[in-house]
């Protein structure tokens, strides 16, 4: 469990990314921080592992403030996605997975071992294990991006907009891939992204922020839709426009669900009877 108490922060120069701010994230699950840029979301997450001290408050880890652990190796043992993958372009593959668990000590042979088992598990042929960044796609760096935060099996993952730069059928793709991991590997994945319907489709908790992280609402994606706490947030999740309105459809292939805008969100199976 991740606990943020009264934590504030205030840049040089007098920009206050964050004004006393608190929140509880549960083990376990996906917590997505999203807003507008510039709301703090990404100064919240990098709090976390301490790449960003907090001016005031306190950020804990099952009870423990992480201000009393040495920097580097709270890093070390959390794991951390960015958007554009951050991989060492000199480095091959498998030797960007394997930077933290070689430097927590764990021998070459066994780092090697592990980094093939990462890549089949992020959906990587481990055939490209000695490849460099430069020869991969951007969907492929972005799944070596993933297999490196998971790389020292780390309790917690933060994920900095870790799909923005990649085209919608990808993202759309690595969406998929990583709910398929939370399934089966269950870590607290804190998320930050400014796409409201990344943060429905992949949080558990979501965490709308407004300037200064202010929260403007926190909840699962059912409760936030069906009851959204003000103007803002309903202005935000698209709900006072109608976006989120659904209806059926009847098509050749038959009927299907779609919002507002005319796009296909779903399908009905053997008709509206046996539900969605």
């Amino acid at each position: 469990m991740i606990e943020f108490t009264g934590v504030s922060k205030q840049f040089t120069g007098g920009t206050r990314a964050v004004d006393d701010f608190s929140l509880v994230i549960p083990a376990r699950r996906t917590t997505v921080f999203v807003g507008s840029s510039g709301c703090g979301k990404t100064t919240l997450l990098r709090m976390i592992n301490r790449m960003v001290e907090p001016s005031a408050g306190t950020v804990s880890i099952d009870g423990e403030d992480v201000a009393s652990r040495p920097a580097v190796q709270l890093r070390r043992s959390i794991g951390y996605v960015m958007q554009n993958s951050g991989l060492l372009p000199h480095f091959t593959v498998a030797d960007n997975i394997a930077t933290v668990p070689v430097l927590n000590g764990m021998k070459k042979k066994d780092a090697r071992s592990r980094v093939l088992e990462l890549m089949s598990t992020v959906g990587l042929d481990p055939a490209m294990a000695d490849r460099y960044p430069s020869q991969l796609s951007g969907g492929q760096q972005q799944r070596v991006g993933v297999a490196r935060g998971l790389a020292a099996d780390p309790n917690i993952l933060l994920m900095d907009e870790p799909f923005g730069a990649v085209d919608p059928i990808v993202r759309a793709e690595l969406q998929q891939e990583l709910i398929r991991l939370q399934t089966e590997i269950g870590k607290t994945v804190v998320f930050v992204t400014h796409d409201i319907d990344e943060a429905f489709l992949l949080g558990d908790q979501v965490v709308i922020l407004q300037k200064g992280a202010h929260i403007a609402q926190v909840g699962s994606p059912s409760e936030i839709i069906e009851n959204p706490a003000d103007d803002f947030v309903a202005s935000f999740i698209g709900a006072e426009k109608g976006k989120r309105a659904l209806r059926l459809k009847e098509t050749p292939r038959g009927t299907v669900v779609v919002d507002a805008e005319g796009r296909t969100q779903g399908a009905l199976v053997d008709g509206p009877e046996r539900g969605t």
